[in-house]
């Protein structure tokens, strides 16, 4: 029987760029080649589509995907020329004109099967201001929130901010992710900064209320109403914010996988997840990552509706404690991609 084709979708134009490469790395050498032929098409930061290398079996170990130096001597190509028949594309793009509809509407004009959100679910989910309205709609519980504009009165909203929440404070760009542009605000005094910080990355900005709580994350799998979700992790920090580099660079950090917590917050966990996914009308896969305080209250934090595969992500690691291998986890992502595809095409006849 012939082989199946996989197409790899990475780097992009976001911050997260160095952080789909890692992931696109992880997800190649996991592939199950009996099954795949896997092709890899870079897109480089300003946006341009190359096409690099192509697997039918495993790569050696110290085989790396093409990056923005080695890529910029290849040829560019039609961001339609990654089209073929049948084949099956793994968008592997985080943040930004990845994971927030953009790239998937593309795929869809191609009329390819792709693995992960739809154009609905992946805007919705990577848009925290609109992805808070949506949770509240369904009484998902999330710690208490303003939301800053770049073009509005920054004074008014230091205002807004001591009126409604106490110290510390989470600052976040409202469509970014990997604790890119993301500030842990002490006073008053810290605010600015942390604002222009994140303005730099969104004009959409949230400020959260700083929580005692332990991070704990929920893996989700499946379309429509057939949904799984995985027994929860923790990430397990020795440092004192969990940023970028802590997540990508110096991988300071442990995950206890399934968390050490009790069942029925366990079951509470799992069933917020999918009351979630479902409301954003999820698709593929997301990871839901909450925080549950000393005293057992549970918040909804964010759904990334495109989560990280690295060796060190906690996504493909949750999975593997349910008995799902990373190997066997992509094999059904793309049969839930298949699905999706076919049922879309359907309503189109």
């Amino acid at each position: 029987m012939s082989k199946e084709t996989l197409i790899l979708l990475y780097g992009g134009r976001s911050a997260e760029h160095e952080v789909s490469v890692l992931s696109a790395e992880s997800v190649m050498r996991a592939v199950n080649y009996e099954r795949f032929i896997v092709k890899t098409y870079f897109i480089t930061k300003s946006g341009d589509f190359v096409k690099t290398q192509e697997f039918t079996e495993l790569p050696a170990a110290d085989e790396k995907l093409m990056s923005n130096d080695q890529a910029a001597a290849e040829p560019k190509i039609s961001p339609a020329a990654i089209y073929e028949k049948d084949a099956v594309v793994f968008p592997v793009l985080h943040g930004p004109m990845g994971e927030d509809g953009s790239i998937q509407g593309f795929l869809e004009i191609l009329r390819l099967a792709y693995v992960g959100p739809n154009i609905l679910s992946a805007s919705s989910t990577m848009d925290k201001l609109l992805a808070k309205h949506v949770f509240e709609a369904v009484g998902v519980p999330q710690v208490p929130y303003v939301a800053a504009f770049a073009d509005e009165n920054q004074a008014e909203i230091a205002e807004e901010v001591v009126e409604k929440l106490e110290f510390p404070v989470f600052v976040k760009p409202a469509n970014m992710g990997s604790s890119v542009g993301i500030s842990k605000v002490d006073d008053l005094t810290g605010l600015e900064p942390a604002l222009l910080e994140a303005y730099k990355y969104d004009n959409r900005v949230v400020i959260e209320q700083g929580v005692d709580a332990r991070e704990i994350e929920c893996a989700v799998l499946g379309n429509g109403g057939e949904v799984a979700a995985t027994l929860p992790g923790e990430v397990v920090k020795d440092v004192a914010f969990y940023d970028y580099n802590s997540k990508y660079i110096d991988n300071k950090i442990q995950m206890d996988i399934p968390a050490k917590i009790p069942a029925d917050l366990a079951q509470k966990i799992q069933d917020f997840a999918t009351q979630a996914y479902k409301a954003v009308n999820g698709a593929g896969l997301s990871r839901c990552d909450f925080f549950v305080t000393k005293n057992g209250n549970v918040y909804l934090n964010e759904i990334n509706a495109i989560p990280g595969f690295t060796q060190w992500s906690m996504y493909p690691l949750l999975w593997e404690n349910m008995g799902l291998s990373y190997s066997d986890l992509i094999e059904k992502l793309v049969d839930l991609a298949k699905s999706a595809f076919e049922i879309r095409e359907a309503h189109l006849a």
